[in-house]
């Protein structure tokens, strides 16, 4: 459906921004109208990452007067095969002012707005009254969740996007006039049913692929023109080459945006609501936490130990800790890595950073392995604190 223009045209273009926006105003469903409300919005894009980059870069290109742009995150060297507003020379710096430089090279004629900071309850209501449209470029529920509560709650529209490995998903969440992420996922998944990035890998060019889109669908709710995709969902396979739309509608029975809505403020706490660890792994892992310094001990000391790697294979091939036996946390869950314990050795798991190994922790001691442990930080606190001459990622 079409919608009205989400802000009012600025009084006047300047012959620079005439030059540089010709492009545009050739377009008879911009011109010099579109443009001129383009140069009037404020936006602001949550998260300078995967996502963020190339919208942050096509906002500033289509000349958006006010771009604001957070992140608390700075610029780490397996960023770069993706976050392409990012570079070599950003290496340490914070996102926030990497994306800013970058941005201001695209168009000097437009503001920028750093914030660099953690998005979080205490903030994010005086963050966002600043802006007219919000970009979702996060990478996790809780933050996802916070995003739509926020923007239902201030009557803001935002543009949401999500990518893993070679699928991605976007869509334009408006209380309004149609549903919020809450109409589309009512609750969180259960923890590590759904891998993040970090975890499970992205192609970088989809980023691209989904950030776009996002932009696509800010210009149209900005100016005016075309139909937002409000109420529908786009579904993109990068490796079938495929798109698809599926409606999604309003749920009037949704606690937030419903006909009698029930939650009217911001939730005390989103980690807990999406629960990154599940309770079970959480109580598996009182007491039974070691650091990686407390099994480079054992290994030394000649413990007899049992150490699990429970990793995928592709992770295991880029960087492993000495001795590690791989059985990958899947294993663990339909119960066919039990057998494979030793029964006379402690079983000491880990893997990437310490969440899966808590959750396959949970099901070791439930099996009856009380004494065993996994080590906290995992793979990455191995290579940062015991041997800096493995790779990291």
């Amino acid at each position: 459906m079409s919608l009205p223009p989400l802000v009012e045209p600025a009084a006047e273009l300047t012959r620079d921004e005439v030059n540089r926006y010709s492009r545009h105003l050739i377009i008879p469903d911009v011109g010099m109208s579109g443009q001129k409300r383009l140069k009037n919005s404020k936006v602001l894009v949550v998260g300078a990452g995967g996502l963020g980059s190339p919208a942050l870069l096509y906002l500033a290109a289509a000349g958006v007067g006010t771009l604001g742009v957070i992140d608390f995150d700075v610029v780490d060297e397996s960023n770069l095969q993706r976050q392409i507003i990012h570079r070599q020379s950003s290496l340490g710096k914070p996102k926030v002012e990497s994306a800013a430089e970058t941005v201001r090279e695209i168009n000097p004629l437009i503001d920028v707005v750093v914030h660099n900071t953690a998005l979080d309850r205490d903030n994010i209501m005086e963050i966002f009254s600043q802006y007219d449209l919000i970009l979702d470029g996060t990478d996790n529920f809780a933050t996802r969740y916070m995003v739509n509560d926020a923007a239902v709650l201030l009557g803001k529209p935002y543009v949401w996007g999500s990518i893993y490995r070679f699928d991605g998903q976007a869509s334009v969440f408006w209380a309004e006039y149609g549903p919020c992420y809450r109409c589309l996922y009512p609750e969180p998944p259960p923890p590590g049913m759904v891998p993040s990035c970090a975890e499970g890998g992205v192609l970088g060019v989809l980023c691209s692929s989904i950030g776009s889109i996002q932009v696509n669908e800010a210009i149209k709710l900005l100016t005016g023109i075309g139909e937002p995709i409000v109420g529908r969902l786009m579904i993109y396979d990068a490796l079938e080459m495929t798109y698809r739309s599926v409606k999604v509608r309003k749920d009037p029975e949704c606690p937030l945006c419903g006909k009698n809505p029930t939650q009217t403020e911001l939730l005390e706490d989103y980690e807990a609501f999406c629960g990154a660890v599940s309770e079970e792994a959480t109580e598996a892992a009182k007491d039974s936490t070691i650091t990686v310094h407390d099994l480079k001990a054992m290994q030394d000391g000649g413990e007899d130990i049992f150490l699990v790697d429970v990793r995928e294979p592709n992770e295991y091939e880029i960087v492993s800790i000495p001795g590690a036996t791989l059985i990958p946390k899947g294993e663990f869950l339909n119960g066919s890595a039990l057998e494979r314990l030793p029964q006379d050795k402690k079983i000491v798991l880990h893997c990437k950073s310490g969440v899966r190994s808590a959750e396959a922790l949970a099901v070791v001691k439930n099996a009856g392995f009380a004494d065993a442990v996994h080590v906290g930080g995992g793979v990455l606190a191995w290579v940062n604190q015991i041997d800096p001459s493995q790779p990291s990622y």
